[in-house]
């Protein structure tokens, strides 16, 4: 079953990780292969979750961009070195290849054998020489086993066509000798007393009861085919290993299925090869092989995005993803997609309701450890329902995800918020960065981090560095706007720091002369407090 990978956004909050989780769980109740991920490392509130409710923490996700394991290249499509190279010729043909990867036996990659190759090799290579087994030579020869004493046959590849005396008296035999004779019974007797290594019987000829007991004595391979030895001599080179004319690994260009499908065709640009074997970098194991039009067959990555539905807050390569769903409690974004999907998009204090929604309607029993996840959702993104974000709903949620969690949850509520509210550790961008969101209006970008704490002196006393670090993060990223909120939870309110040339939009937006740490009351909803107001201006 194909696996769909469940996630929030960049920055991932206590909301994000946990709707990913509890809605990962309901879908593979449902018979989805649902799969909870995180883009980003989880913040301390999280942590705090996760900790108490003994809940694994996601997995990092890098992105979904398109990798080879997406597309439907030729999976198994690979030749023994020990094939013979008819046998590897026959099968490109009836597959449809120009070329074939070669495996050893452990199917470690060896090299690549293309049909060209096997062209050059006919017309330019010596074909006196014979590496094959003693079966290939059976199937290519048609051939009838008389005495096998090796498997393995190396040696050089002699005809008997001159006279028998002539070649008797002329043509010394040796150990390394393969002779194809008729039903020559003087030449077949020289060659078993010299020891050849196989003895060739053309024509389906006979050879004479002293002649065999004595190539068994000898240890000389016999077989017999019905080709004559025209016929023979043409097809033995067919026989060799394919290996023989293999071109060898640091001559051949082999990608992985973990690389992407956009480099690939960047190298094939390049290279304008027809054929790629597939290659596990790790083990060097031969896992297929490429042809440049299996990349027109792809198996998009699917996902399910929980907590936000703007591009830019999403994972990298998210456009060549398929989106399946989206849950989220935010104004909509730029996010489009090339089919209908089902969207859930409510006005609620958190995606984690929504989640709770979803188990009521499909009658889905929630386990303690996801209710205890979705309850932190909702109970970090309406700060312990004081926040004008929270509903009826939420309220709902909480009193009946806190009961099967078994927790007090004002009690637990205030332990989580205090969790993710402590500055050890963290420098000036961490704190930004904590839970940082950009939003795009007309080409122009703001990015807002909203910081909760119940002692802002700790951060007063740095401010000018905070300040310093808004303006860096405006430059780099070439935004208009990068504000941090720290939002007192026990004033219900925020202290807003901004990057110094947007202060015109903050006067504007308060309609007063702002200051840096200026406190803005009833200001604790980024979604309600603060974008719309910033928005309005950058509207205008």
């Amino acid at each position: 079953m194909e696996k769909v990978f469940v996630f929030g956004h960049r920055k991932p909050d206590t909301d994000s990780v946990a709707s990913a989780i509890g809605l990962a769980y309901l879908k593979k109740s449902l018979g989805v292969s649902a799969e909870a991920r995180i883009l980003g490392s989880v913040n301390k509130e999280t942590k705090y979750a996760l900790n108490y409710f003994k809940v694994k923490e996601p997995a990092y996700l890098n992105d979904v961009k398109l990798q080879l394991k997406d597309v439907d290249y030729h999976r198994h499509y690979f030749l023994s070195g020990k094939r013979s190279v008819y046998d590897s010729y026959v099968y490109m043909l009836n597959q449809g290849l120009t070329g074939v990867p070669i495996v050893d036996e452990k199917e470690k990659f060896v090299g690549i054998v293309t049909i060209k190759d096997l062209a050059h090799h006919f017309i330019r290579d010596d074909m006196e020489h014979l590496r094959a087994s003693y079966n290939n030579l059976l199937s290519v020869l048609k051939g009838e086993e008389i005495n096998r004493v090796d498997e393995d046959l190396d040696g050089n590849i002699l005809a008997a066509s001159y006279r028998s005396t002539t070649f008797i008296n002329s043509v010394p035999l040796t150990r390394k000798d393969v002779l194809i004779v008729g039903d020559r019974h003087s030449v077949i007797e020289y060659a078993v007393k010299s020891k050849v290594l196989l003895l060739i019987i053309s024509g389906n000829g006979e050879i004479k009861k002293e002649h065999l007991e004595l190539a068994r004595k000898n240890k000389v391979n016999v077989i017999r085919s019905s080709y004559d030895t025209y016929h023979i001599a043409r097809l033995i080179g067919l026989t060799n290993y394919i290996e023989t004319m293999t071109r060898t690994t640091k001559d051949a260009v082999c990608f992985d299925e973990i690389d992407y499908v956009d480099d690939i065709l960047d190298i094939n640009r390049k290279l304008r090869h027809t054929n790629y074997p597939v290659v596990r970098a790790k083990d060097r194991k031969c896992l297929g092989l490429l042809r440049i039009t299996d990349l027109d067959s792809r198996n998009p990555k699917k996902v399910i995005l929980v907590d936000h539905n703007e591009k830019a807050q999403s994972v990298e390569g998210l456009e060549e993803a398929s989106i399946q769903e989206i849950f989220d409690h935010h104004n909509l974004g730029s996010i489009t997609t090339n089919t209908p999907i089902n969207f859930r998009n409510m006005a609620v204090g958190s995606t984690c309701t929504i989640v709770y929604t979803l188990y009521k309607e499909k009658n889905i029993e929630i386990p303690k450890e996801i209710a205890g996840m979705l309850l932190s959702g909702i109970l970090s993104d309406t700060l312990i329902l004081k926040s004008p974000t929270a509903t009826k709903l939420d309220v709902e949620a909480v009193h009946a995800l806190a009961s099967i969690a078994e927790v007090d949850y004002k009690k637990y509520g205030l332990e989580l918020l205090k969790a993710g509210t402590s500055l050890q550790g963290m420098g000036y961008e961490d704190v930004l960065y904590n839970d940082f969101k950009v939003y795009t209006v007309n080409d122009k970008k703001m990015g807002i981090g909203q910081f909760f704490t119940m002692n802002f002196e700790e951060i007063e006393k740095d401010m000018d560095r905070y300040i310093e670090t808004l303006d860096e993060v405006a430059e780099a990223n070439q935004y208009s706007v990068v504000a941090l909120y720290i939002t007192d939870i026990i004033k219900n309110g925020s202290y807003v720091l901004f990057n110094q040339k947007a202060k015109d939009t903050f006067d504007l937006a308060y309609g007063k002369e702002m200051k840096e740490g200026d406190y803005i009351e009833n200001c604790v909803s980024r979604k309600k407090h603060v974008v719309p107001i910033l928005m309005e201006v950058f509207e205008k």
